[in-house]
């Protein structure tokens, strides 16, 4: 029930933040310009898909205690970055990230960095 709290929490401030996000982009005529409104509408479905992906690693069993993957979202290629403490988690992370509807690939930046 935690679980579902905080990802309703972070999809709600990650929406909030790309709709607060400056896209100050004015045409000479001094309304807003088509590729603007395009590139918000990208923002918003970049950070839909981020908030999906950390969602899924999140309620995944073995990768839910690992708070060290960052998701950063590009159209619909998602890259992970960071650090995790096995191999096995660093190829799970990924396997997590390439099941999450809307993913059509995923660079794997993380590095393996044992616990200390």
């Amino acid at each position: 029930m935690k679980a579902l709290a905080l990802t309703l929490s972070v999809a709600a401030a990650l929406a909030l933040a790309a709709c607060a996000s400056d896209k100050s982009g004015t045409s000479s005529s001094g309304g807003t310009s088509g590729s603007t409104t395009s590139e918000i509408k990208q923002d918003s479905k970049d950070s839909w898909l981020t908030t999906k992906v950390k969602s899924a690693l999140a309620a995944d069993v073995g990768l839910k205690t690992l708070t060290g993957i960052n998701v950063d979202t590009s159209g619909s290629v998602v890259t992970l970055k960071g650090s995790v403490d096995t191999a096995a988690n660093k190829s799970r992370a990924e396997q997590v990230a390439r099941g999450v509807e809307g993913v059509s690939s995923v660079k794997n930046e993380l590095s393996v960095q044992a616990k200390q």
